[in-house]
């Protein structure tokens, strides 16, 4: 079970519009199920990015693919002192659900050393929106001023806000990948090709340990980070499916971080070795 660092090469740019240049618009299928509700696999998939909820630049998907290996493990891309300035932008949370945001990230500090503050004049922050096109974030601190992570509107308890959804993608803005990422997935996991849909076989790549780093804590079924077993579906038959069949319906249906969750991310900014 490992949760995966990959940290990013930086670009030296600020965005000027609302939206991330790298945001890729949604599917007009996965809009559909997202309004609906009616879907069996995480509303992180259906984000329409990477991997479903995910944005990466051309360097971070040739790294990824290791096709470019300068700067992926490198601290320089953490964010320093594991504080993690952030702010809503105007316009778009009830009160409500600003609440319940705030509630996932306590949850994270508890866990960790980690903090999240609200900005003052820090350069680099995330700012916290909640367009109409799913649940997504970037990945790591990518040192360019403003970064922005999406929490399409829902009540809280559903949809975006359902309990771990906010946590899970502020762990990918600390720098964490999914979980059936990892090196040595196939060990504990089979992936069902012939239940994705075509095109999409690509958000079940596995990465190579020379391109991403781990902290020695074992495969994670149960991850928070980890896909359930109805990730990119085509047919409503599991795409995913955990050598212990035992663990099939806690996959991906988050009760919040787990013990080695909690490991990784103290592993990757609390302790000195790290």
């Amino acid at each position: 079970m490992q949760l995966l660092l990959v940290v990013l090469a930086v670009i030296q740019l600020v965005w000027a519009g609302p939206l991330p240049k790298e945001y890729v618009a949604n599917t007009a299928e996965n809009l559909a199920l997202i309004k609906s509700g009616d879907y069996k696999q995480n509303i992180e998939s259906l984000g329409g990015q990477f991997e479903g909820d995910m944005i990466l630049d051309e360097r971070q998907k040739r790294a990824l693919l290791g096709l470019e290996k300068t700067g992926l493990i490198n601290l320089n891309y953490r964010w320093p002192d594991a504080v993690v300035p952030y702010v809503y932008a105007d316009g778009y949370f009830t009160q409500a659900q600003i609440e319940h945001i705030e509630r996932e990230l306590r949850l994270i500090e508890a866990a960790s050393c980690v903090r999240f503050v609200q900005r003052t004049d820090e350069a680099n922050y995330v700012e916290v929106i909640g367009e109409a096109s799913g649940c997504w974030s970037q990945v790591g601190n990518l040192r360019r001023g403003r970064q922005q992570l999406n929490l399409q509107l829902f009540e809280p308890g559903t949809g975006c806000f359902r309990n771990g959804t906010a946590a899970h993608e502020f762990l990918h803005t600390l720098g964490f990948y999914h979980m059936q990422s990892a090196t040595e997935r196939d060990e504990y996991v089979t992936i069902a090709w012939d239940n994705i849909i075509p095109g999409m076989e690509h958000n079940f790549n596995i990465f190579d340990a020379n391109v991403i780093t781990n902290f020695g804590v074992k495969y994670d079924v149960l991850s928070l980070m980890h896909y359930n077993a109805y990730g990119f579906t085509r047919n409503g038959f599991a795409t995913i499916v955990p050598h212990d069949i035992s663990l099939i319906d806690g996959m991906g249906n988050s009760g919040g971080m787990t013990d080695l969750d909690k490991q990784r991310l103290n592993a990757m900014y609390c302790s000195a070795t790290h």
